[in-house]
């Protein structure tokens, strides 16, 4: 099998803990343009309930939009804004393997 590697492509990224963690969401109290709040009314989702990927409540995740469908967010994760403007987002190990901060 053929290997390739990834061109290098300069990303922007923001790691999102809590709404209003974007830069294009606004303040916390609203629901942000980018990561929304994340709804769902199904009784697994509700109270006390985690999420087996990060073991939190359901109520601190947020909810982003992307190319491929809807995706859950949760803390800690980074949202990352592609070359064509699309966003996703990144689990903090991840992110982390795969991308370096620019300097100059």
């Amino acid at each position: 099998m053929a290997r390739y590697r990834k061109l290098p492509v300069e990303i922007e990224a923001a790691q999102w803990w809590v709404n209003g963690d974007h830069p294009e969401d606004g303040p916390p109290e609203r629901e942000g343009r980018v990561v929304r709040y994340f709804r769902h009314p199904d009784p697994q989702y509700a109270g006390d309930k985690l999420h087996e990927a990060c073991s939190r409540t359901w109520h601190v995740h947020g909810w982003i939009d992307t190319l491929e469908g809807g995706h859950t967010v949760c803390p800690g994760d980074w949202i990352v804004t592609g070359v064509q403007g699309e966003r996703y987002p990144v689990k903090p190990d991840i992110f982390a393997a795969t991308y370096e901060a620019v300097t100059g």
